[in-house]
């Protein structure tokens, strides 16, 4: 949403009391009003059943229209990315907001795959699943198992370093 300071103001008045609201300007799709401040200021809530006219948060990654069907991220159709990207190229664009170029792709995949070595002692905890255990099972506890295998948060420190990773 584009928060500018040209933004259009509205006015709505309940019970005598007037408010003053902002429409914010989408990146795509319409605009929308900003109601935040109604509770605080009306004591008043909005009705939207389904959620059908309501943004429920700002993103720079994705936007969603599931009327016209359409799924972007970062402005790339998700049917294009899914024919033409590889899952890497994809984590690639959504961290870093554009399709990596054929260097960058390189060294992004080789530094995944430095990072993705799985330690030999799992394979013993898979050993100690039932032959006929329920896949998701398994893979609740091989997930909680590899808490005590990798730190996670060494894991972000070294995507945020090598990466200059920002969330939006």
């Amino acid at each position: 949403m584009s928060n500018n300071a040209n933004s259009q103001k509205n006015k709505i008045v309940f019970d005598g009391k007037e408010l003053e609201l902002k429409t914010l300007s989408g990146t795509v799709g319409p605009s929308v009003l900003d109601i935040r401040s109604l509770y605080s200021d009306l004591g008043i809530f909005t009705y939207d059943p389904g959620y059908g006219s309501t943004g429920s948060c700002e993103s720079a990654i994705t936007y969603i229209d599931g009327e016209e069907g359409i799924l972007l991220h970062r402005g790339y159709p998700i049917d294009q990315l899914a024919d033409n990207s590889s899952f890497l190229e994809v984590a690639y664009l959504l961290l870093n907001g554009e399709l990596p170029k054929k260097d960058e792709k390189t060294e992004f995949e080789n530094a995944i795959t430095l990072h993705t070595m799985v330690h030999e002692q799992l394979i013993n905890f898979y050993r100690g699943f039932r032959r006929d255990a329920h896949p998701m099972a398994i893979m609740v506890g091989v997930v909680g198992a590899l808490s005590s295998f990798i730190q996670i948060q060494l894991i972000l420190m070294i995507l945020m370093k090598e990466w200059s990773l920002l969330v939006v």
